[in-house]
């Protein structure tokens, strides 16, 4: 039952950040985090089209999982500069800012876009 309780509770939370960044009217990169890897998207929401992605398993990088988040969100950053793109706004869903998150939203400031 508790379970059941949690999971709806990070879908609400996910929602709330959801709605909350997409009233921008900037790109939005959205975060999915696994156990083993962690995966990214720039999503323009006005045509409802996905610009650009990436994620570890493309990248096959080697290392700790935060270096790999900031290398993916550097990687991300490439295609999103390739795409005209110049600042975004960041989706972490139901995920803290903090570890793999963070880093990959440091990686895509690293690679020049602004959040």
């Amino acid at each position: 039952m508790s379970e059941r309780k949690n999971i709806k509770q990070a879908k609400n939370r996910a929602f709330r950040v959801r709605e909350r960044v997409k009233s921008n009217g900037l790109p939005r990169v959205s975060v999915f985090r696994s156990l083993n890897h962690i995966y990214a998207q720039l999503i323009d929401d006005k045509q409802g089209v996905t610009l650009a992605s990436t994620s570890s398993r493309a990248l096959k990088s080697v290392g700790d999982k935060k270096t790999v988040a900031r290398a993916v969100g550097q990687k991300l950053a490439e295609f999103a500069k390739a795409a005209n793109v110049e600042a975004v706004v960041f989706d972490r869903g139901p995920y803290r800012y903090h570890g793999r998150v963070q880093e990959l939203a440091d990686g895509l400031r690293d690679g020049g876009l602004k959040l």
